[in-house]
């Protein structure tokens, strides 16, 4: 259901701010891991899982639940924290995070945690796998809807532009993707590395509906769901304009924390910037 008020807004903000908690905690822990992408995704995950996917803790195999695939799979603390707050994992599961055999592994992967969709891999098969899942949702006649998570630097990925043509060529009304775009990839910021022009002009020529919004505004985030819900003819493009590393200050526009943990100074800092002052374990 989608949040409507002052207090629902802030109460999404408030998850928010602890799933970024998490997220320090977890990475901070194994001493290794991708904060900055988790952190400039956060705020997206938690309006869709909290007001919009039709996903059941309880069921997390429902067949039929929407499907969220988190193509850049390598931002899996945010995943696992939004997961956690949900209640398809607890919290005491975030510890297993890159331990081997743990249910939080360092990419997303549907066999060792429940509420994921897709195991992630090599950047740029998440929107092929997601079109895979709408057609499958078409062709059984259902309601459920599916929603993809890609980076702008994954966008380099020539399957991208290969799934984008194929989804609008079958009219997918049911499928929404959303393109974090923090402007950094694995080395440098992307326009260093790859220049990707005119992003909103690529999706509409590849014959997508097109929006862009605030990616760390609640209110905008939640205005562009119920956007792409309303595109029912073809699938719908969301480009959410966010900060690498959001709400941490020395990791905010640094490439550095693509794939960097904080060090124990480092998460206190950032704690206590979230407003929590205890470290933790």
């Amino acid at each position: 259901m989608m949040a409507t008020t002052s207090a629902d807004i802030a109460n999404l903000e408030a998850i928010a701010t602890r799933c970024r908690a998490h997220i320090l905690r977890m990475t901070h822990r194994a001493a290794a891991g991708h904060p900055g992408g988790s952190l400039s995704e956060i705020d997206i995950l938690v309006a869709l899982y909290f007001s919009r996917l039709n996903v059941d803790p309880d069921k997390p195999k429902l067949e039929e639940r929407d499907r969220f695939i988190l193509s850049k799979g390598h931002a899996s603390p945010g995943m696992y924290a939004v997961l956690a707050e949900k209640g398809f994992i607890t919290e005491e599961d975030l510890s297993s995070y890159r331990v081997l055999g743990g249910v939080c592994q360092g990419h997303v992967d549907m066999k060792w945690t429940p509420g994921i969709d897709f195991s992630a891999g090599s950047l740029g098969m998440g929107l092929s796998f997601g079109m895979g899942t709408a057609i499958a949702a078409r062709l059984d006649g259902s309601e459920r809807s599916t929603w993809v998570m890609i980076g702008d630097g994954e966008m380099q990925e020539g399957s991208i532009w290969e799934a984008a043509m194929a989804a609008a060529h079958h009219e997918l009304g049911n499928l929404t993707v959303f393109v974090d775009k923090n402007n950094i990839q694995n080395d440098d910021f992307v326009e260093v590395q790859m220049r990707m022009f005119d992003i909103p002009a690529k999706w509409a020529g590849f014959g997508w509906a097109v929006r862009e919004c605030d990616g760390h505004d609640m209110q905008q985030i939640l205005d562009a769901i119920a956007w792409a819900d309303s595109i029912t003819d073809r699938p719908a493009v969301i480009i959410a304009n966010t900060i690498k590393g959001k709400g941490i200050s020395y990791m905010e526009n640094n490439p550095a924390f693509h794939g960097a943990a904080p060090n124990d100074e480092q998460l206190g800092i950032g704690l206590a910037e979230l407003g929590l002052f205890e470290v933790g374990a």
